[in-house]
């Protein structure tokens, strides 16, 4: 395996990778000591990528490629199948300047708060496909019964691959999650979602791709993601989000519905479309950034202060 470090100092604003990884933004990420969402501090984490990356530079493998990272003094530390950095930056956006993004946010208490109590949190930027299965999962889901979810999947359906005597597994690919039967969906905790993720997964292997909503405006885009079976307004958001890098978007979740009537009620307009519209001018260009800094603070007992209207 080939092995380097990421110095924090390149990661404008700081990283903090436990935060980023357990944040529940992403469910592709694994910890090697199985302590995801307890609260623990991190070790390890690993992902398997596709293989047929074109920003790999090692040799293509049909099953992916090992990508392993922790945080230790001031770098993240890494040893993977292949060159990691080219994809840690991207699936950790790494590049995203911190300090300028919440300097570009407007002053608000609870924001404030909520980036002072976990700086070095980053969005992430997860493979399309993955993504989007696992926001369809989330409905009605807390963060570890999400993520327990994925890594069946991912072991019932996806490509294998032994590393220095180690087994780790893919997500499955379209193809492999369409081949599958509701049953056996079913079978992996998915209840009601199963037909979801197997109707979703015939679309995606048949061409029609999350990702051809990129390029197109953010509302266009959110209207194009719901003709996914399963997807509605808050899904299609997590994954303009997390994965096609639309950082204007605010996924109207339980938490952020909350803030909304205790802190910014003059944002609640009624309809989703509306209300998200409200909210995204109340947080600003990186509104996105400042939902996912909220989400987390008030998802793990954040301090709330005192209610506001007009700030």
């Amino acid at each position: 395996m080939e092995r380097g470090a990421i110095p924090i100092e390149s990661c404008p604003g700081g990283m903090d990778l436990r935060l980023t990884l357990e944040s529940g933004q992403s469910y592709l990420w694994r910890r090697d000591d199985d302590r995801m969402y307890d609260g623990a501090d991190g070790g390890w984490y690993h992902t398997v990528v596709d293989g047929t990356d074109p920003r790999s530079t090692g040799s293509p493998s049909e099953s992916g490629e090992l990508i392993r990272v922790r945080q230790r003094d001031d770098a993240l530390e890494w040893e993977s199948t292949t060159d990691a950095v080219p994809h840690l930056r991207r699936l950790l956006r790494l590049d995203d300047d911190l300090d300028a993004i919440v300097d570009a946010t407007p002053a608000d208490p609870l924001i404030d708060e909520a980036y002072a109590a976990h700086r070095g949190l980053r969005l992430v930027r997860d493979p399309p496909f993955p993504c989007l299965i696992s926001f369809i999962c989330s409905a009605q889901m807390r963060v570890g019964r999400i993520h327990g979810m994925q890594v069946t999947l991912a072991r019932e359906f996806g490509d294998t691959l032994v590393v220095d005597g180690e087994t780790y597994h893919a997500f499955p690919k379209p193809r492999q999650l369409a081949a599958a039967s509701v049953e056996e969906l079913r079978g992996c905790s998915l209840g009601y979602r199963a037909p979801y993720v197997k109707e979703t997964a015939e679309m995606v292997a048949d061409g029609d791709r999350p990702e051809d909503a990129l390029g197109t405006a953010y509302e266009d885009a959110r209207e194009r993601l719901t003709r996914f079976v399963g997807v509605g307004e808050k899904v299609a958001d997590c994954v303009l989000l997390f994965s096609l890098g639309y950082l204007e978007a605010v996924p109207l979740d339980t938490w952020i519905r909350s803030a909304i009537e205790e802190h910014y009620p003059d944002c609640d307009r009624g309809s989703y479309r509306e209300t998200s519209r409200a909210i995204r001018e109340r947080f600003g260009e990186y509104a996105g950034y400042a939902q996912t800094y909220v989400f987390h603070f008030l998802r793990t007992g954040g301090s709330v202060p005192e209610t506001h209207e007009n700030s």
